[in-house]
This record gives C-alpha cells, structure tokens and sequence, in this order.
C-alpha cells in the first residue's frame, strides 16, 4: 500500500484549546503516517487566516457561503503514484474548510481508496462526507473518522486511529 495523507490543520487559537502552535488535524495526520507509513501533505492557504479564532471563524463562514476557493502555498499535483489517499480536515462550518477544496478539485481520484479523518467540537463528519465523495469522483470513499479536537493529545485518540485504520 502506498499512501499519503493530504491535510488542513490550523494553529493560532483554536475552540476549546487555546493558542496552539500545531493544529488538532495535524496531530491526527501524524499518527496516521506513524501507523502506515504514509507521505504527508500539508495544504496551506496563501494568505493564512487570522490568528482570533472568532475572526477566523468569520473568514472561513465567509468562503463557505460565497463557494470561495482561496489561494494555496503549493499545490500537490497529482496522487497518481498512491492507492490510499487519507483526507483529514478541521470542520468549518459544516464541511471542509475551502482551501481544501481548492487542492482536492486538482486532483484525479479515480481507483483511489479515500480515508476521511476530521476534528471538530460536536459536529462529528458534518457533511464532509458527501462533499468528498462529490470531489473524489471515481475513488472509493471508506469510513470516515471524527475527533473532537479537544481530546487529540489523549492517547485514547491515538488508539482510536490506530483501530479505524486496522479495521479499514
């Protein structure tokens, strides 16, 4: 299996944790690459957004309701040389924060297995499933996994990626 794990994490303040200086995703896809041994990619907005959660959160709400697709700092060009493709994401406003959108609309899925994996605070998956498996056309799309973002750090949470990806 060779895989990659192509992800969005946000530091700076984040709900329910504080200042942090790695995002709650971030730490899920390192457990995944501990796990698997898979290559990582970091999706990063041109312009990061701000550093106040609240005004982050209006940034982001903002891209949601206009189907904005920011700028990225570098574009990963194709998944062509990997099976598995794991997608991890924070949950704005009901989905994937739009810079992901931006890289994953780049890429051809087709073949592909997709593992979804995201942090929240109480929405779970929202409806980032549905939204994957409309971007991912022709991939197969696997059971997703959600993380409050709070419990990241726990080693419960490490436990729990280790049986999705044992029982995926």
């Amino acid at each position: 299996m060779k895989a990659i794990v192509i992800y969005f994490s946000r530091a700076d303040e984040n709900y329910a944790v504080g200042y942090v200086d790695k995002g709650n995703t971030e730490y899920l896809a390192e457990y995944i690459k501990e796990y698997t041994g898979a290559d990582m990619f970091k999706v990063e907005r041109k312009v990061p957004y701000a550093k106040d959660y609240n005004t982050c959160c209006d940034e982001a709400k903002n891209e949601v309701n206009n189907n904005f697709r920011p700028e990225i700092k570098e574009v990963l060009p194709s998944v062509d040389s990997y099976d598995t493709v794991f997608i991890g994401y924070p949950i704005y406003w009901g989905t994937l924060p739009m810079p992901m959108f931006t890289q994953l609309e780049k890429l051809n899925f087709e073949g592909k297995n997709v593992y979804p994996f995201a942090t929240h605070e109480g929405s779970g998956l929202a409806s980032s499933i549905s939204d994957i498996k409309r971007i991912c056309s022709g991939a197969t799309i696997k059971s997703g996994l959600a993380i409050q973002g709070r419990n990241v750090k726990e080693d419960s949470s490490k436990t729990l990626v280790k049986e999705w990806i044992e029982n995926n």
